[in-house]
């Protein structure tokens, strides 16, 4: 049976610890706005083909269209690209638009993801994402659920009861490590938005977290939902995680980077 294509498409564009997650669940939530998972974090083309079943290209963007794409005829999708992911994926999508000739590969994505949006979610103070990031790491605790009714937009694997004791964890190379890291990754969305001539909705971290609904009924506006204004904002699916430890690695982080530069 054929699939029936998305009527409007959108991408949230997000290194990890910016809060991504929780609008995630904030959209999926609403019933309108799409599944925006994290579709594409396969390793590899051959991973993002195997890992839904497709035989090619074309297989890939009918499976794609059929799980992200609410009864209303938008799709959504959560995006955490790195360079070598974004190569992978362009690689596969050009399969659908054969003959055409894009370095840059928004024939390629327009051909998955038609009259798409972009959606930018960054973190102002990088150090405090660099830290939330190697906690995460140390402790396997990427998201502490904060209601009753369970996520859908994350994996078993992603939520623990609660961290383990964490202090002696603490690494001055691996939080610069992943400072930059965070860095370079969001100043290649960038570059990728200058070639395609695309101005992304950006969402700030700090901004969401103290203004949550209001945050997401702006990327609904954005997003041009149809219904939009019928429907209430669920509460957020996560708590904060950040706690002591996390402000006395950051304080330590702080003092050690400026001894090391000489500040």
């Amino acid at each position: 049976m054929p699939v029936i294509p998305p009527i409007r498409s959108y991408c949230v564009w997000s290194s990890p610890r910016v809060g991504s997650t929780l609008l995630m669940q904030a959209l999926e939530d609403t019933g309108i706005a799409g599944r925006p998972r994290e579709w594409l974090n396969h390793a590899g083309e051959a991973g993002l083909l195997a890992a839904y079943d497709a035989a090619d290209a074309m297989a890939l963007r009918d499976e794609l269209w059929r799980r992200a794409t609410t009864e209303n005829g938008i799709l959504g999708i959560k995006y955490g690209m790195t360079m070598r992911l974004h190569q992978d994926v362009i690689r596969v999508f050009a399969g659908a638009v054969p003959g055409v000739h894009d370095t840059a590969g928004r024939h390629a994505w327009e051909a998955f993801f038609p009259e798409c949006r972009h959606v930018f979610m960054t973190r102002r103070n990088k150090i405090r994402l660099a830290v939330s990031w190697w906690r995460a790491i140390k402790s396997e605790e990427w998201h502490r659920v904060g209601r009753s009714s369970p996520p859908t937009v994350v994996g078993e694997r992603t939520v623990r009861e609660r961290a383990p004791d964490l202090m002696d964890q603490y690494s001055y190379d691996a939080i610069e490590h992943l400072f930059t890291e965070a860095s370079v990754r969001e100043a290649d969305m960038q570059d990728l938005f200058d070639r395609w001539g695309v101005v992304p909705h950006t969402v700030v971290y700090e901004d969401f977290i103290a203004s949550y609904e209001p945050t997401v009924r702006g990327v609904l506006d954005y997003l041009e939902i149809p219904d939009r204004q019928c429907i209430a904002i669920s509460d957020a699916a996560f708590d904060q995680i950040a706690d002591d430890i996390s402000e006395a690695w950051a304080r330590r982080f702080r003092r050690e980077r400026g001894e090391r530069l000489g500040m």
